[in-house]
């Protein structure tokens, strides 16, 4: 057997895997829905399987293990014991498999693809995949369409490309056109080739500034000034970079006072004498009395969302999802030791960085006397990475998994150029380095193919209870069986419950009171498995008051706005439940809430406000002094 052969073939597969993934992602609305990020994570174990083969084919196996590596290592340790002691374990397993999914992956491209040719044929794939999204982006605005392939985006009147919102758009782009810049002015490609990545960079360009997001356009605005300024003290490219500067400043003078849009969306920053940030501060101050909880260790992977409700700010009745803010929403859900360990790798990169480029840039006589590949990647992949840390500080595209293994690559192949600096962070692989290294392998891939296909199998039945009639025998079937599968997702056992709730509320003289202690059942589940979720007291709540135990009913009502006091659905039940009970005066007063802080769709709250006034004003008449006989 050809070893080296087999070898070869092998990177290529990791190649091409990888290429897959960072392809597919985007194009995928960015994978944040769970088939796509199946799909994904299928994906890594194929690269984690090819790279466990070339460790036992490879007749010198070697790996490459720069400072960051640890890091990484270390951060993926401290994800599995921080799932193991979270208060809700199904979020916070979910999210520890993404962290496990990159991890691999970052492990593997900088052992494997570490190459000049993998680098650079990534790079120009990425580069081309950007400006085809850019131009989707571009049509969707010219068009005022509101599709994402078959999606419609909530975002009307800007670009979102093939993810649904600008946002991630913004962050996917900047992170690439740096190194569009960088292939066009720097490298040794051929000179149909720069004019291509110049074109490219250009379209890249347009698709950020249709965003309208203004985070994309601050992030990528000063990164490009940076990556140009660079660019100005290396006297081989002064010249190139200074043109090329002056004409996106040129053109950027020419279009954008043509657009109202952009127009109005550019005052819109500092409107009524402040910061204009879409209440994102009003996000901030909850994660940070969230983080006081429990400094060290945060409140868990991924429950900022579902622990939001306690300190929720009266502007902000939708489920906000993330902090928007990638620093305090890992300071909030990981503490101070994971912000520390994701610190110790960014640092580790920007050493690594530093060391390397003076490797990679040129002579040391003339600052650049000659263009290279290496240092187009590195300036490129740096000044992309430096966007994106300037874009979290409002905006959560860490979080998409599209941008953050994006993010990842870039990093890795980063990394992987510190060889070009040193030889110290190649290592022999010794037969007990072999054995612990497909020890680990082998054990994420049965881990992460095993929670794969159980959450394949989940998928499944949840999406046949999606298409189901609400309320209907069928759902509650399908929902029972996903349950039976995932028993620790509190969101089927609420569906459950609530579609037992809404049969035992159709009525059925035989059977409500049964239905109704059923749909408890559920909702207890669900209390168990998310002591945070308000929903499943207010269910509790509502089978209470239906079938007549008002006494018993009151706490769950109390219970549930204690969880999310600020919440415009918790009032609204809880003046519900007041109109059960026949305290009108009382149900006047939450209901009246509930509409206050959120009036636009809140037919609860007002349906049952009038019938409280109603009940208050007949009771006024009948206890009222009696008028004079004429």
């Amino acid at each position: 057997m050809n070893r080296e052969l087999w070898d070869k073939w092998c990177e290529r597969g990791i190649l091409f895997l990888v290429l897959a993934i960072l392809v597919f992602g985007p194009l995928a609305t960015g994978a944040v829905r769970t088939v796509e990020f199946l799909i994904i994570q299928g994906l890594t174990l194929a690269v984690m399987l090819l790279w466990l083969a070339r460790l036992w084919i490879s007749p010198r196996p070697q790996l490459l293990w720069p400072p960051i590596c640890w890091a990484v290592v270390a951060f993926a340790g401290y994800a599995i014991i921080r799932y193991l002691t979270a208060d809700i374990e199904y979020v916070a397993r979910m999210e520890t498999v993404r962290v496990l999914v990159y991890a691999f992956l970052f492990l593997a491209i900088v052992n494997n693809l570490h190459r000049q040719e993998s680098a650079q044929f990534i790079t120009l794939t990425l580069v081309f995949l950007a400006m085809g999204i850019a131009f989707y982006a571009l049509y969707q605005f010219l068009a005022d369409s509101d599709k994402v392939w078959s999606f419609t985006k909530p975002y009307k009147h800007r670009g979102t490309g093939t993810f649904i919102s600008p946002n991630n758009l913004g962050g996917f782009l900047e992170l690439i056109l740096p190194l569009g810049l960088a292939y066009t002015l720097v490298s040794r490609a051929k000179v149909l080739t720069k004019v291509f990545t110049g074109y490219c960079s250009l379209v890249m360009m347009a698709g950020i500034a249709v965003t309208l997001s203004r985070g994309s356009w601050l992030a990528a605005g000063i990164s490009v000034l940076i990556f140009f300024a660079i660019l100005a003290f290396h006297r081989t490219y002064r010249i190139p970079a200074l043109v090329t500067l002056a004409l996106i400043i040129g053109l950027s003078l020419f279009f954008i006072p043509k657009s109202f849009l952009f127009e109005q969306r550019a005052k819109q920053l500092f409107s009524q004498g402040k910061v204009d940030d879409d209440k994102r501060f009003d996000l901030w101050e909850p994660a940070y009395r969230l983080w006081q909880e429990n400094p060290w260790w945060g409140i868990g992977p991924n429950h900022f969302d579902y622990r939001f409700g306690k300190y929720r700010p009266k502007s902000i009745q939708q489920s906000p999802d993330r902090v928007h803010n990638d620093y305090l929403n890992t300071l909030t859900d990981w503490g101070i030791v994971g912000a520390l360990l994701i610190a110790a790798a960014l640092l580790f990169l920007a050493a690594g960085i530093l060391k390397t480029w003076k490797h990679v840039r040129g002579g040391e006589s003339d600052l650049g006397g000659r263009q290279s590949n290496k240092f187009a990647l590195v300036l490129g992949a740096s000044v992309g990475l430096l966007a994106i840390l300037m874009h979290s500080v409002v905006d959560f595209n860490m979080h998409i998994p599209a941008n953050a293994l994006l993010a990842i690559t870039l990093m890795a192949l980063l990394s992987g150029y510190l060889r070009f600096a040193t030889e110290r962070y190649w290592v022999t692989t010794r037969a007990w380095m072999k054995m612990t290294l497909t020890i680990l392998l082998l054990a994420g891939c049965v881990g992460l193919g095993w929670q794969g296909i159980r959450r394949a199998r989940e998928h499944v039945w949840l999406n046949r209870a999606e298409h189901a009639e609400d309320g209907s025998d069928e759902l509650i079937a399908a929902l029972r069986h996903a349950s039976k599968i995932e028993p620790q997702n509190f969101q089927t056992t609420y569906a459950i419950g609530e579609a037992l709730r809404k049969q035992s509320w159709q009525g059925r003289e035989s059977d409500y009171q049964q239905l109704a202690a059923q749909a408890m059942d559920w909702f207890q589940r669900g209390m168990k498995l998310n002591p945070y979720d308000d929903r499943n007291f207010l269910g509790c709540g509502l089978c209470l008051d239906w079938i007549g135990d008002h006494e018993k009913a009151g706490p769950y009502f109390d219970h549930a706005v204690e969880l999310d006091p600020n919440s415009y659905f918790t009032s609204a039940y809880k003046g519900w439940h007041y109109v059960q009970v026949e305290d009108y005066a009382a149900a006047k007063i939450w209901l009246e809430r509930s509409n206050r802080l959120f009036w636009q769709n809140n037919p609860i709250a007002l349906s049952y406000l009038r019938i409280a006034h109603q009940k208050l004003l007949e009771k006024a008449f009948d206890n009222g002094p009696s008028l004079p006989a004429r």
